[in-house]
């Protein structure tokens, strides 16, 4: 079976659990898409959420604050006055797309390990920060399609066995 027809599954018992009054036929298809940076990353968020492990996604891109007013003259003429401002992220450049933590058992106990999944598609290459980043992070790992994260997941979870 294919890891996106697994996550598929996994969301439609999820349904059916949060809708017991609804009857099965009536509960809509699970659409998902890995062919996208975005759609793959919340693909990866909401697997890891509905196997019992933490997941979020990071933003390190800063935002803008947009102090811009539309005025009116006593004419009636309309002015744009104002400014946007760029206010940089204080988080680390070249932080990986998705932190989460997988929880193993050792021993009889369930302990969190961090690992950080970096999201590639298509042509996107890494960039030299976070090649950097990567090196100084533990269990770090560069995921190009579902099923790519589903194996690296399944052996890391096999490391542990």
């Amino acid at each position: 079976m294919k890891a996106l027809d697994i996550l598929k599954q996994l969301k439609q018992e999820e349904q059916i659990r949060n809708y017991p009054s609804v009857p099965k036929f009536a509960i809509p298809a699970v659409k998902l898409d890995d062919t996208t940076a975005n759609g793959l990353t919340k693909c990866v968020i909401e697997y890891l959420r509905l196997t019992g492990h933490f997941a979020e996604r990071v933003n390190s891109m800063g935002r803008v604050i947009d102090n811009r007013k539309t005025v009116s003259d006593v004419i009636g003429r309309q002015k744009v006055i104002g400014s946007m401002k760029y206010i940089p992220s204080t988080g680390h450049v070249g932080t990986a797309d998705i932190h989460s933590e997988i929880n193993v058992s050792i021993s009889g106990k369930t302990i969190p390990i961090a690992v950080k999944w970096e999201v590639k598609i298509n042509k996107d290459r890494q960039s030299a920060v976070q090649k950097e980043y990567e090196s100084k992070v533990g269990n770090y790992y560069i995921i190009k399609s579902f099923q790519d994260f589903y194996d690296k997941l399944q052996s890391f979870l096999n490391e542990y066995k």
